[in-house]
């Protein structure tokens, strides 16, 4: 767990970081909203590629070759960032990038249904899951000291190599947990399984609920020091505490939404009451989002922010449990891949919508409006499809 914990870190360190330095990389390479929002779709595009391929690997490898080969080649491309100098490498490169670390999100989910009981599963997952947060609060203590002292370009190095650390400790350190070495299948799952897969409603329900929800976080990462930038006339040294209450909240809500499930569930509720309960409440909590724009004040854009990521982490705790929790252990990586798969074509779009929004009306509400408001959504499908009622495979 701790191992996943750190990849996880290391991997969102990323994603903050392009969000971080994007006025000071759209600056020194001319960059219009446009082409920002175009290299973010390559990353995105990447992840369809990415979910797809290794959703179904994980389930023949196992996490520990599949996780390690995924990190590999997240970790060059992330090296390979400060080398760029085109908006087409850049382009290329975030792609590579994409498609590795859209291999790491099966493993460790492969990893979790193997070793955990479904009471346990969400609240494991919000451990690990907290790691996203955290590599944004890395990336606000030690990303504007590397910038300042070695320029963008050597912080995208600098923390791309220290990264190849990871590999060593976990071919040194991961161990495969007890519970995988039950029998496995004679056949590994073939694209024949994930076509019997996507066949059923579980999976689709899966499927439209990832690609609701998925780009609001994407949103969070890529444009909202760009927010605070535009309205509120933050620079690089200012985004810090805004950024850092923001992301310590999202980390507490990766936890307590994990523990909240398992707490309904101790005390009787079904596990897709407890889950759906949850999933609710944090749909609920993320509205106000909608009215960030409008505020004059930071503190209070700042604070609807904070507690609508601290839900949206809890809200993801429980999500990414749903496939161990209707699907057996040898198809999980497949679903876990076509989930992954559907949340970065929505993040495609949210990404082509938003640079088209900005460059054209150069204001957020229309995009927060969005944000906000994705989740009733997302959790009227899921309770009207009564997929935990369903018979489970």
């Amino acid at each position: 767990m701790g191992l996943i914990f750190v990849a996880s870190c290391l991997t969102y360190m990323d994603r903050q970081m392009f969000g971080l330095l994007k006025p000071m990389m759209q600056a020194e390479l001319g960059w219009s909203e446009i082409d920002y929002s175009g290299v973010v779709i390559a990353f995105h595009a990447a992840f369809v590629v990415g979910f797809l391929t290794f959703g179904p690997l994980m389930d023949r490898v196992g996490a520990r070759l599949g996780y390690a080969g995924a990190f590999t080649l997240w970790a060059a491309a992330h090296t390979l960032l400060g080398l760029a100098t085109t908006t087409a490498q850049f382009g290329l490169i975030r792609f590579l990038l994409g498609v590795g670390e859209s291999g790491t999100f099966p493993a460790r989910l492969k990893a979790i249904s193997e070793g955990f009981r479904p009471q346990e599963r969400a609240l494991a997952i919000g451990l690990f899951n907290a790691g996203s947060a955290s590599g944004a609060l890395l990336t606000l203590a030690l990303v504007p000291w590397l910038t300042e002292s070695y320029g963008w370009r050597g912080a995208f190095l600098i923390t791309g190599l220290v990264s190849f650390l990871w590999l060593i400790l976990w071919f040194r350190i991961y161990k495969r947990p007890q519970a995988a070495d039950a029998p496995r299948p004679v056949m590994p799952p073939s694209w024949r399984t994930l076509a019997q897969v996507i066949r059923t409603r579980r999976a689709w329900v899966y499927i439209v609920v990832k690609f609701l929800t998925v780009p609001v976080w994407w949103l969070y990462l890529f444009w909202l020091p760009d927010f605070l930038y535009r309205s509120h006339s933050l620079d690089l040294r200012q985004f810090g505490v805004p950024l850092l209450l923001i992301f310590l909240l999202a980390d507490l809500g990766s936890i307590i939404g994990g523990w909240a499930s398992a707490r309904l569930m101790a005390r009787g509720l079904s596990v897709g009451s407890a889950r759906s309960r949850v999933m609710l409440a944090c749909a609920l909590v993320i509205l106000p989002l909608v009215a960030v724009p409008l505020s004059p004040w930071l503190w209070l854009s700042v604070m609807i922010v904070a507690v609508a990521a601290a839900a949206h982490q809890a809200f993801s705790a429980n999500l990414l449990a749903v496939p161990s929790d209707l699907f057996p252990p040898e198809v999980v990586g497949s679903v876990v891949g076509l989930g992954g798969a559907a949340g970065a074509v929505g993040a495609m779009l949210m990404a082509l919508f938003s640079g088209v929004v900005l460059e054209y009306t150069g204001s957020y509400s229309l995009i927060f409006f969005v944000a906000g408001t994705v989740y009733l959504a997302a959790v009227g499908v899921l309770h009207l499809s009564r997929v935990y009622a369903q018979p489970q495979a």
